[in-house]
């Protein structure tokens, strides 16, 4: 499921214009609560491209520049990470990027998986460090005030 969803991602990457498709993910529980409130709190534009609009409509995606930046929150853990990956930590948001998938980045937070999409002349490193800034609001701990303890993103559970 997960490689047909980055599949309509990657070709709506490759389309003209319009509304782009990409397969919404179905979180549960603590993840679709953090997922409501993230996308509250995403950018209208991110990298210099404006929001744009997906289909099916879902509160839990969000794409950018006609879908060439999309972002996913509560999509399952990725299968190709173990407990003992090293994520790249940008703003206190541990991201792992797919070893087979250049373009694709997905967010550890203790409560959801926020998988990112970074196309065309997009800088992913500019991309995922504005997203950070939302997605670290979505921890429980952000709410408490407490300070970041970068051991919780490589506490990982399945999900």
């Amino acid at each position: 499921m997960r490689a047909a969803a980055v599949l309509l991602v990657l070709l709506a990457l490759a389309g003209c214009g319009g509304t782009v498709q990409v397969e919404p993910p179905v979180p549960q529980g603590p993840a679709a609560a953090a997922c409501d409130k993230l996308a509250t709190l995403l950018p209208q534009t991110l990298d210099g491209a404006p929001r744009g609009t997906s289909t099916p409509e879902s509160p839990y995606v969000a794409v950018w520049g006609d879908g060439v930046i999309a972002l996913r929150c509560g999509v399952p853990r990725p299968a190709r990470m173990a407990p003992t990956d090293q994520l790249q930590e940008i703003d206190g948001v541990g991201w792992f990027p797919d070893p087979e998938k250049p373009a694709l980045f997905t967010a550890v937070t203790d409560s959801a998986y926020v998988e990112v999409t970074v196309g065309g002349e997009h800088a992913a490193a500019e991309v995922l460090a504005d997203l950070s800034k939302p997605i670290a609001q979505i921890s429980p701990q952000a709410a408490g005030g407490g300070p970041a303890d970068s051991t919780i993103l490589y506490t990982l559970s399945p999900r």
